[in-house]
């Protein structure tokens, strides 16, 4: 392909003088002249084995550890050969949602199937197609709750920051009141929670397990909360429902999460996934798109595009959610990886992070100065303290090849998934044993 336009110049030139206009300046001429580019300064080009041998030269600069204890919002886990092989396919390499969606009934049945998997992941009625990624869907999960005489929403100052950052971007675009409610012992403060809850208030969003890797109490926050009359919102670790209570068994209105754990590699931040479900009850609020199933004109099983009359589409100026495209490709790749794993893969995976996460915590924290922060039930994330300067321990776990936890708050929040062996665990300890850390 000589241009990575289609339309080549006598079809731009018939296009223009179909529109009136003689030359594509003309065509922008409402950008100002002094933030257009006049010129490209572009290098000669090279061959294709020149451009391969420079990108391998730019590729060796990166760091890739052979061992990673770090989290924070971001996993590693198996992902199994079959959903690579899968998901590689043509056919849906370019998986996007048409807005003429009934005449691509692949792409809505992966969607559908993702929808259904989800739900029964999270016990919930309903999901939508997919979010951009966990922060994201829990800042619209905020336009869910809020109604004409409850503006307030609640939030635990336990959730991840990138978060909270983004929800309070959403809510300053849209005049909410975003009011963190405060920690105490690494979990939300529920005396706190109680006195800032009242008739104002829309919803509250929790994060189980919490960014520091602890289990909240969640059973009786959902209790406070819905007896103040507001929504229930939780942030969850899709790998955790393997093993811990769904969302809905805690009463939550409203479910979201990163899909990423359900494979999807770490990357270099992305792209990542959110998953966002409900119940029937909150359903017509839920943003996005929903695939539905139903027959065609012949009683054969067809898919549809449920709900579809979203006002992002046409009248943006009056949406109440900005978003418009999913993340089909990584919907598929989550759908495929659930399916490979099963209910008791599921569980396995999750009963793994479980064990091997609490024989690193007793074996770190056998070094002095390294006690547990917090002393709450974890799941596969703990904070420890940390003698000395955080950085310096990761520096020298560089030099060793691994990566180590995430420094926080002077201590540092570690993460174990299935991963990690017990070899690599005790390889760890005897390196941060031996580097002597006095405070």
């Amino acid at each position: 392909m000589g241009s990575y336009i289609p339309n080549n110049r006598p079809e731009r030139d018939q296009m223009l003088q179909e529109i009136g206009l003689r030359t594509v300046d003309e065509l922008f001429s409402q950008i100002p002249d002094e933030i257009k580019v006049k010129k490209l300064q572009l290098p000669e080009g090279m061959s294709e084995l020149e451009v391969g041998r420079y990108m391998s030269g730019l590729a060796d600069k990166n760091v890739r550890f052979k061992t990673i204890f770090r989290g924070a919002g971001a996993y590693h886990h198996y992902i199994p050969s079959i959903v690579k092989s899968i998901t590689g396919k043509e056919e849906f390499v370019t998986a996007y949602t048409p807005y003429q969606a009934e005449i691509s009934q692949g792409i809505l049945q992966t969607i559908f199937e993702f929808q259904t998997e989800i739900c029964q992941l999270t016990g919930m009625d309903v999901a939508n197609a997919s979010m951009y990624d966990a922060a994201s869907a829990a800042a619209e999960s905020v336009t869910m709750c809020v109604e004409r005489k409850r503006t307030k929403m609640l939030v635990s100052a336990t959730v991840d920051p990138m978060t909270l950052r983004t929800m309070r971007t959403y809510c300053h675009g849209k005049g909410t009141e975003l009011v963190v409610v405060p920690a105490k012992g690494g979990v939300t403060d529920l005396e706190a929670l109680e006195n800032l809850l009242d008739d104002t208030t829309a919803g509250f969003y929790i994060q189980q397990p919490n960014y520091y890797g602890l289990v909240e109490d969640a059973g009786e926050i959902g209790r406070k909360v819905h007896e103040a009359g507001a929504k229930y919102v939780m942030g969850v670790n899709p790998i955790s429902l393997g093993i811990m209570k769904t969302p809905a068994e805690y009463g939550a209105d409203v479910v979201v999460g990163e899909a990423q754990p359900l494979g999807l590699p770490l990357s270099f931040g992305g792209p990542y996934l959110g998953f966002m479900a409900c119940t029937t009850a909150m359903m017509r609020k839920l943003p996005g798109r929903i695939a539905g199933e139903t027959v065609d004109v012949d009683g054969r099983r067809a898919f549809v595009l449920t709900l579809q009359a979203r006002e992002q589409h046409i009248r943006r100026e009056k949406a109440s959610s900005n978003v418009c495209s999913n993340q089909a490709l990584c919907a598929l790749t989550a759908t495929v990886y659930m399916a490979a794993m099963g209910p008791d893969g599921m569980r396995r995976v999750a009963a793994q992070c479980l064990s091997k996460a609490h024989y690193a915590a007793s074996k770190i924290c056998e070094i002095p100065g390294f006690g547990l922060r917090y002393t709450g039930a974890f799941f596969h994330e703990f904070m420890t303290e940390c003698p000395g300067n955080a950085e310096d321990v990761m520096a020298v776990l560089e030099k060793e090849g691994i990566l180590g936890g995430y420094p926080v708050d002077g201590g540092i929040l570690w993460c174990v998934t299935e991963m990690n062996t017990k070899e690599e665990i005790d390889l760890l300890v005897g390196i941060i044993r031996n580097m002597n850390i006095k405070n």
